[in-house]
């Protein structure tokens, strides 16, 4: 039988609390809607996709699969990224790699929002449901770009208001409402006739294949954004500045990629983790110094020299612990 052909994608991404909303919003789907749906949950990579589906397929009148690499896209079906696979969109076909994480996820929402932007340009919908922190921004703004339409769930609601929230802050959303009236705006939609699809932008589509062929080239990359002086938490490479409608995100040439607030988080874990390797080597000097007396003879002024040398070793430990505690703190309260 002859696949239907896809006129109108809607992508959606949830993290925290996801699971039960993308539940509820398959559950108001019509199966007959004129669109295909790809739905990324950030979920733990030991998760058991089968009973992911069985969830989600209870209650969707759509019926929801896990694709593999090369499946062809089809209409009226609900695809859920596989575990610990980014899921992309190329030519009527799914691709699942396991590319390099942004903002330490994989699947990201962005990877998929930002290749369905550029494959399907206005013709995607974008939503974005309750979550953590801020992925699904940067991919929101690339569909934005494109010509598509936002949609988030309405933050007050959301179990975790942080991802609709902050795509608000950093975009002009077209519909900001509650999961139980989201149908009735895509019904809308996609009673108006057959999506044409417009032009994409230049930097999306070519930011779109470096992610779709996970590109090592430092100079495609560089061609993005502005190279810094900054470098990559995961891999040490290069990072390039990619600034968008006001929002600014950090991509290294091997693939990973951070925004903003993400990166800041980053870089004091960094910091945290130099810390205890040093308070780790100061504790086995002070002990080993401490420990020499009983393994050795020796006079007054040696022990003394020694005894000092732990104390102040020790005054360092402890200062070097009270920052630690300075860095917890400015993390939590950045997050």
């Amino acid at each position: 039988m002859k696949i239907e052909e896809v006129k109108n994608v809607i992508t959606v991404g949830a993290s925290a609390g996801g699971l039960s909303a993308v539940s509820e919003l398959l559950a108001s789907l019509p199966g007959n809607i004129d669109a295909a749906v790809f739905i990324v949950i950030h979920i733990s990579k030991v998760a058991i996709e089968e009973n992911i589906l069985s969830l989600l397929n209870k209650k969707s009148k759509l019926e929801v699969v896990i694709p593999q690499n090369g499946t062809k896209i089809e209409n009226r079906k609900a695809y859920l990224a596989p575990v610990d696979h980014h899921m992309m969109l190329s030519n009527g076909t799914i691709l699942t790699t396991r590319g390099a994480k942004e903002n330490h996820w994989r699947p990201s929402i962005d990877v998929l929002f930002r290749t369905a932007a550029a494959a399907y340009s206005n013709c995607v919908t974008g939503i974005i449901l309750t979550g953590l922190l801020d992925d699904g921004t940067s991919g929101m703004i690339a569909i934005k770009n494109a010509g598509g339409t936002c949609i988030v769930q309405e933050p007050e609601e959301a179990e975790y208001a942080d991802m609709p929230q902050s795509v608000i802050n950093n975009i002009e959303v077209d519909y900001r409402v509650s999961i139980v009236d989201m149908h009735y705006i895509l019904s809308d939609l996609y009673s108006r006739g057959i999506c044409v699809k417009g032009e994409v932008p230049a930097n999306l589509k070519l930011e779109s294949e470096i992610t779709l062929r996970m590109s090592s080239n430092y100079e495609q990359t560089s061609t993005l954004g502005i190279p810094t002086m900054f470098t990559c938490p995961d891999c040490g490479g290069v990072l390039t500045k990619i600034k968008e409608d006001g929002n600014s995100r950090y991509r290294c040439f091997t693939g990973h990629v951070y925004s903003e607030d993400i990166l800041t988080g980053e870089y004091a874990n960094k910091i945290e983790e130099a810390l205890w390797v040093a308070i780790r080597m100061m504790e086995e000097r002070r002990n080993f110094i401490s420990g020499l007396e009983e393994r050795t003879q020796i006079n007054t002024y040696v022990s003394e020299d020694r005894k000092k040398r732990a104390d102040e070793l020790k005054v360092y430990i402890e200062r070097l612990k009270d920052v630690l505690k300075d860095v917890g703190d400015s993390r939590i309260t950045k997050l």
